[in-house]
């Protein structure tokens, strides 16, 4: 009871410090966010808000007012909000509000994000399969049970490869899935397309790559090809077919609709998709893949070093869902993600600055903050900790970027590349069970370290937080 009475009155203050219940137009939550949309941001008082109980920040981004509580406190917080008599709405409902405000670029990523996310489990569990693979046919251990790798069965090996290939190989029926339901149409059309695009009657886009087998060639020029693996192609189908789907009901009798409406969208996409869609944007999609290689095959650790520094910075922005398009394709092409190592060096970074904070400060408000925070970061949510704590003081900030540039300098000389995405810091080790696990915990322990330790010299001391609180009063 106690507790219950204890979120209310965060709710309570939560509502009141972001102008009313008058100034909220709707609320919602992810896993670890509070997520509002208000009608006047001038009325939030934003100094307020941070000195809530259990808010670990809180920040104004993509068109919400988001405020961090963290894994499963942001569910009590958010029941508590309800119990005061205001009704809330589904994400679902909140992003489509949310599309309205920012600059056509941040609408453009935020889309792009909502598309891909919800594919993301599968493609971390299809990297936590390949690693495991990689784990059990190592030499190593495979002494520890007195085998080789001649003892391993082909029948195992298929039973492996259907775990760590599946996602892949039919990867455009869930972006094509994924993109029909962001945009509206109906998402089983989008999977039905998305399995045509990878038909076993069209080529296989993998023989085709290694010279094994040919594309067919319609009217002498369009070449078609399935799109294994293939992402562009498969997005840009879904987001015009479910255009397209919705162009149709709209205009089609409701007693034929049930027919003639998927009977067009499956046609008249699947045509386009072939000798337009696919070709034009398969070509984007080598460019864009071929210029991400590049950066990252750059000497010296450069690739590392810029990556590393600005990675927390693009969080920061909210724009950083452009990665997830950049990996899956790194993973599809090449098989493995330079990218993860880089960008965990530069989340433990955050975490080891935010951790430094907790251990130095005296302020128990800050302390109990700044320690789960740290935790949530080495878990890979760095947000907590970016925004509770190290943006609030600004040096932490500014000191971890520099730790990530270190780590992900470190992590592009060694070469390390994971064998999938999604998880990182102490997840992410499950990316990494061969050869690359003592250089990867190398990279992320100097990242820490050095951020640990400039923080603690530099970066913080208990008068800023003075400072901070003034300026609040």
């Amino acid at each position: 009871m106690n507790m219950a009475a204890d979120n209310r009155e965060i709710a309570r203050q939560v509502v009141e410090a972001i102008g009313g219940r008058e100034n909220i137009a709707s609320f919602a939550h992810c896993a670890t966010r509070l997520r509002i949309m208000v009608y006047d941001q001038k009325k939030i008082d934003q100094k307020k808000v941070e000195q809530i109980d259990k808010v670990k920040g809180a920040f104004f981004n993509s068109g919400q007012y988001q405020v961090i509580f963290g894994t499963g406190t942001v569910n009590q917080i958010f029941e508590a909000v309800e119990s005061l008599g205001m009704e809330s709405t589904s994400k679902e409902e909140l992003k489509s509000q949310a599309k309205k405000s920012g600059n056509p670029f941040q609408r453009a990523i935020r889309t792009f994000g909502d598309v891909f996310v919800p594919i993301i489990p599968v493609l971390v569990a299809t990297g936590l399969f390949m690693g495991l693979r990689g784990l059990l046919t190592q030499d190593t251990v495979l002494a520890w049970f007195g085998a080789t790798p001649d003892d391993i069965s082909a029948n195992f090996l298929l039973f492996t490869q259907v775990l760590t290939d599946t996602a892949f190989a039919f990867l455009p029926a869930l972006v094509a899935w994924s993109a029909f339901r962001v945009f509206g149409g109906s998402p089983v059309l989008g999977i039905v397309l998305g399995l045509m695009l990878v038909n076993p009657a069209l080529p296989n886009a993998y023989s085709v790559a290694n010279g094994s087998a040919e594309a067919l060639m319609i009217f002498d020029f369009i070449p078609v090809v399935g799109y294994q693996g293939s992402v562009l192609p498969a997005f840009f189908i879904g987001l015009l077919g479910a255009k397209f789907e919705r162009f149709l009901r709209k205009r089609i009798p409701d007693a034929i609709d049930l027919i003639v409406t998927p009977f067009l969208t499956l046609l008249v996409m699947i045509t386009l998709g072939l000798f337009a869609i696919g070709p034009v944007f398969h070509s984007l999609e080598e460019v864009v893949l071929n210029a991400t290689t590049f950066l990252l095959e750059l000497p010296f650790g450069i690739a590392g070093l810029v990556i590393g520094f600005f990675n927390q910075i693009i969080v920061v922005t909210g724009v950083h869902h452009i990665f997830n398009f950049l990996e899956i394709q790194l993973l599809e092409k090449t098989g493995s993600n330079p990218f993860n190592a880089i960008v965990t060096s530069a989340m433990a970074a955050q975490g080891a600055a935010c951790l430094a904070v907790g251990l130095k400060t005296r302020n128990k408000k800050l302390k109990a903050l700044s320690l789960p925070s740290a935790f949530s970061a080495l878990l890979g949510i760095s947000e907590p900790a970016i925004f509770g704590v190290n943006l609030r003081y600004v040096r932490p900030f500014v000191i971890g970027l520099i730790g990530g540039g270190v780590g992900g300098f470190m992590a592009s000389i060694f070469q390390l590349e994971a064998t999938g995405m999604a998880i990182t810091v102490i997840p992410g080790t499950l990316l990494y069970l061969n050869s690359q696990l003592p250089l990867y915990i190398l990279c992320n322990v100097t990242a820490m370290a050095i951020a640990f330790v400039l923080t603690w010299m530099f970066g913080f001391n208990d008068k800023m937080l003075e400072e901070v609180h003034s300026e609040a009063n």
